[in-house]
């Protein structure tokens, strides 16, 4: 039974949610034909993709599949031409038929209409296909076709306007995420399955008070994740303090954490605060606390255990209420096998687990990370951002980043010190096996020739710096003392351009 015909525009329009309304518009035309498959497309830069689907298996295989640009398609034909066409896909020389590939029942008539935006612009297309025998199931009497046209171009039209709304939308949180990774706050960007999973995973535990500990490869966000575990829970107002236990030396890190009294050692001249003390009523990120001195270890466990601290050189403890999160890139087991790590403290800490998945096992992850990167370095830097070529970015995807995130991060701003154009292409990438991409030179070109040296006329002295910076710290594993002795100046000196730069190990 077709669709009522004054309600069918109106119920379009009303619809507000853009992938309601999709699905809405195709299963009207669908039993307004009496048929049960059909499909929506729109064009991108790489081809044509489908955005929504209905019909048995063909559901899941078709929802985001591209049908490549230079590949013969129906879709294509009907985008590129803006005309409506009847194909019979075993006959006509159009039909993708990859896209058909594994399902049980082909499509055997499919009437293909173009979706139109109101200045005339065609933005898409619409497939309505019968798997029927001989496609005796589609109506293609002239008026039938006629209605069902004037049907297309009132729906196209909704479904332009909506997706356009949801293309702004998104690029304003895009935005918003920007603007947020400039003023310091949790950049946390990705859409796989893995990614998601872990990040509902973190605010689950956000409404909690027990401890976390988070484990990955390094350069995976284990801190991103800790800071968003603590913005959203009832601590968010107050402190989120973080201490690298592995940043510093074994004897200092007791008087870090828990503080001392004056005369407690010599150069104690005045009480100092510890880090839970300071931390009281929030959290401590403890990262690296697979590091952590054996000796220090049993103090660790009686804040979980009773909240207690005592300053160096105090004679009294006092109760503090923090919420401790940890994170590692070791194999705890293994160090509690060899005896470098108490069992009784790895189960304190691991009440909550929290594992980050690695950069190779989320790669639809990586367009969405580059872009983040390339416009947020740009606007610290004050230059127009940089474009990846399709050659570029398909090699950006095959990279293996064992550095995960971080290792993206710096290459991304080793890239906006060295590419003088406005866009990078795959020759401007430095090679994967060198030690860290901050140091590695651009790629031989396609004939083997030695790459021309970048233009450092094109760029500012602060980027020129900031790239030099990133580059000593990724060879010495952010360690500023090495690096500030290998720039030939003091650490502080070093330490005061690396904040004046905005580079922080994040």
């Amino acid at each position: 039974m077709a669709p009522h015909i004054p309600e069918f525009p109106k119920a379009l329009f009303e619809e507000l949610d853009t992938e309601k309304l999709r699905r809405r518009f195709l299963e009207a035309l669908l039993e307004f034909q009496n048929v049960e498959r059909g499909s929506l497309w729109i064009k991108r830069e790489d081809g044509y993709q489908c955005i929504e689907a209905t019909g048995g298996p063909s559901e899941e295989q078709l929802k985001g599949f591209v049908v490549p640009k230079d590949k013969p398609s129906i879709v294509g034909w009907v985008i590129e031409n803006g005309q409506m066409t009847i194909a019979e896909p075993g006959k006509d020389k159009r039909h993708f038929k990859e896209a058909e590939s594994g399902l049980d029942v082909k499509s055997t008539l499919i009437l293909c209409y173009p979706l139109v935006l109101k200045n005339g612009q065609v933005y898409g297309a619409v497939e309505i296909i019968d798997t029927a025998h001989g496609g005796s199931r589609l109506n293609l009497g002239k008026e039938y076709l006629e209605l069902l046209e004037e049907f297309i171009a009132i729906g196209s039209i909704a479904l332009g306007n909506a997706l356009a709304f949801a293309d702004q939308k998104n690029e304003t949180q895009k935005l918003r995420k920007i603007i947020g990774g400039l003023k310091g706050e949790t950049p946390l960007v990705g859409r796989s399955q893995a990614f998601k999973a872990a990040l509902e995973t973190a605010r689950n535990y956000s409404r909690t008070d027990f401890p976390v500990l988070v484990t990955g490869e390094s350069g995976t966000g284990k801190e991103l994740f800790a800071r968003e575990i603590h913005r959203l829970s009832d601590r968010k107002d107050k402190p989120f303090l973080v201490q690298n236990v592995s940043a510093i030396p074994d004897a200092l890190l007791e008087s870090e954490l828990f503080g001392y009294k004056r005369g407690a050692f010599t150069g104690a001249d005045r009480d100092k605060v510890g880090l839970f003390e300071a931390a009281d009523g929030g959290t401590v990120f403890l990262d690296e606390i697979g590091d952590m001195p054996l000796s220090l270890q049993a103090r660790i466990l009686r804040v979980l255990q009773e909240h207690e601290i005592k300053p160096l050189g105090g004679a009294t403890t006092h109760t503090v209420d923090v919420r401790v999160l940890s994170a590692t890139n070791r194999d705890l087991a293994r160090a509690i096998a060899a005896g470098t790590f108490r069992e009784d403290l790895f189960y304190r800490l691991n009440v909550l687990p929290l594992h980050l998945p690695p950069l190779r096992e989320r790669p639809e992850d990586v367009p969405e990370l580059l872009d983040f990167f390339l416009t947020r370095d740009a606007a610290r830097l004050c230059i127009a951002p940089k474009k990846l070529s399709p050659e570029a970015l398909a090699a950006l995807r095959r990279r293996p980043f064992p550095g995960n995130v971080r290792e993206m991060e710096n290459l991304v701003r080793y890239l906006l010190a060295t590419v003088s154009g406005d866009v990078i292409e795959a020759g401007d990438i430095p090679p994967a096996s060198e030690i860290g991409p901050c140091q590695a030179a651009p790629a031989e070109t396609a004939k083997d020739a030695p790459a021309a040296a970048p233009d450092l006329t094109a760029h500012t002295w602060e980027s020129l710096e900031h790239a030099y910076a990133l580059a000593l710290l990724e060879k010495y594993k952010w360690n500023v003392t090495k690096a500030a002795r290998a720039a030939g100046v003091n650490r502080s000196t070093f330490d005061s351009r690396l904040r004046k730069l905005g580079i922080s190990k994040e």
